[in-house]
């Protein structure tokens, strides 16, 4: 094969990999836009309206571990395949769905698959290049591929439910996931499984008792605090947790590595890193529905209303490690977290008459650098003084704190705005929803305060880019 179809296969690899990357980066945002004409069609309640994104972001975050791990003992492609053919049938599934059942369980599917395939694609990254300058390629349209996912979505997402229908935002995945599917076995050479042990139990655990527990909350604001289906939820869910660690800490293989949570700045990290993706999460989820039900925003446009959120979250983002050498992560996690508390405060005194600008467009850029504040010094919390046989853990424990936190706080923060919400008069119960946010992104700044060390890092040290988040 000559030296130019080489180079072209090489191409084509990694632009249908990263295609795969773009499409599961995507998938939570997506159906945002289209979150008020599901409600319509299908029939959800206010609070049972969370489980769509929410069910992705669970199975997500829930299986992410033991996908890498599968990965490692099957093969890379392989799991990656299985994981795309999931995907792809998931999204079929939920786009010709005509009950709220039947769309959760597609998206429990789509989450599953995402977290078999999501592993695999920085691996094979990695595997395929031939030197470290393609590897360094490679990794940085990974990144910037992420990055512009979730903006990506919103748009697509709102465009083709204008133009089509709701159902298109999930049924558009099954022509590209084929495409995918068709030239990946082709294209890339499958790595060599290494035979170790899955740790199933602690993959059931973690992902029922995360399930759980968000059930427990959107129970409580559909029938009550004290209703029997609330309270059974949140023991079942204490239970499995608690199995969960007690797993993993005598599990042979175990999927999670207890070690990393002996330190206390990291475990900080992770703490705050949960709750401010959680309330991320929550006003994506309100906001969106505000812009339409509210403001009368089409689809498209309300996808485009998020515009500022992404392009302040980029702009700011590039002078995070500078910051972090000179003044260390502590106060920028607490400056952050005070900001998402601002910025919540602003979105409280929404109403009926409110414009976007500048009543959606100030909260909605102050939000912006908040969460800029927390992504990069929080990663950087994290992943600091992990030793190199145990970065791939640590990262995956990142993006599962992610996943799962921030479908923790989405269920509390929609449970808060269900339990005083009135049918046909969206603004009531937003004001709660946004004053118990801003108390809550408040909890993470004294969190910081009190685990993260204040001693930034030295001079020359390379600071950990910053895993891939919703903005």
């Amino acid at each position: 094969m000559s030296s130019n179809s080489s180079r072209l296969r090489r191409a084509i690899a990694l632009t249908t990999i990263l295609t795969a990357q773009l499409m599961l980066t995507m998938d939570f945002l997506i159906v945002l836009v289209a979150l008020p004409k599901i409600q319509t069609e299908l029939g959800f309640t206010p609070a049972g309206l969370s489980w769509v994104p929410n069910a992705f972001a669970l199975a997500f975050g829930g299986l992410l571990l033991a996908g890498g791990r599968l990965g490692d003992i099957c093969g890379q492609v392989k799991a990656f395949k299985i994981g795309i053919a999931v995907f792809v049938a998931a999204s079929l599934v939920g786009g010709i769905a005509g009950t709220p059942f039947l769309l959760i369980l597609a998206r429990v599917l789509q989450g599953a698959g995402a977290a078999l395939a999501g592993p695999s694609v920085l691996a094979l990254i990695t595997t395929m290049a031939r030197d470290e300058s393609e590897r360094n390629r490679g990794l940085s349209l990974f990144i910037s591929i992420s990055s512009v996912g979730a903006s990506v979505g919103l748009i697509l997402g709102g465009a083709l439910t204008d133009l089509l229908s709701w159902r298109w935002s999930l049924l558009i995945n099954v022509p590209i996931g084929a495409v995918v599917l068709i030239l990946i076995g082709r294209l890339v050479k499958e790595t060599e499984p290494k035979p170790a042990r899955l740790d199933i139990a602690g993959a059931l655990t973690a992902t029922l008792g995360s399930v759980a527990l968000v059930y427990a909350f959107i129970s409580a604001a559909e029938h009550g605090w004290t209703a029997a289906s609330t309270i059974l939820s949140f023991a079942i869910s204490a239970a499995l947790l608690v199995s969960f660690f007690r797993i993993q800490k005598w599990a042979a293989e175990p999927l999670l590595d207890l070690s990393l949570l002996h330190s206390r700045p990291r475990v900080g990290g992770l703490i705050v890193m949960a709750i401010i993706v959680g309330m991320h999460f929550s006003m994506l989820f309100l906001i969106v529905q505000y812009l339409q039900q509210v403001l009368g925003f089409a689809p498209l446009i309300a996808g485009l209303a998020y515009l500022p959120l992404t392009a302040t979250v980029f702009t700011v983002s590039p002078s995070m490690p500078r910051l972090i050498v000179r003044f260390g992560p502590r106060p920028l996690l607490a400056l952050g977290g005070v900001l998402v508390a601002l910025s919540f405060v602003g979105f409280a005194v929404l109403d009926d008459n409110s414009a976007y600008f500048p009543a959606v467009f100030v909260p909605l850029v102050m939000h912006a650098i908040g969460v800029a504040l927390v992504f990069t010094p929080g990663t950087v919390a994290i992943m600091e003084g992990v030793p190199a046989e145990h970065a791939g853990a640590a990262s995956g424990l990142l993006q599962m704190d992610q996943q799962v936190g921030g479908a923790l706080g989405l269920a509390i923060i929609a449970a808060v705005y269900a339990g005083s919400s009135v049918p046909g008069q969206f603004t009531v119960g937003l004001g709660n929803a946004f004053a118990v946010a801003a108390v809550i992104s408040l909890l993470a700044t004294l969190v910081a305060i009190r685990t993260v060390r204040p001693k930034a890092p030295s001079i020359g040290t390379e600071v950990p880019k910053p895993q891939a988040a919703h903005v």
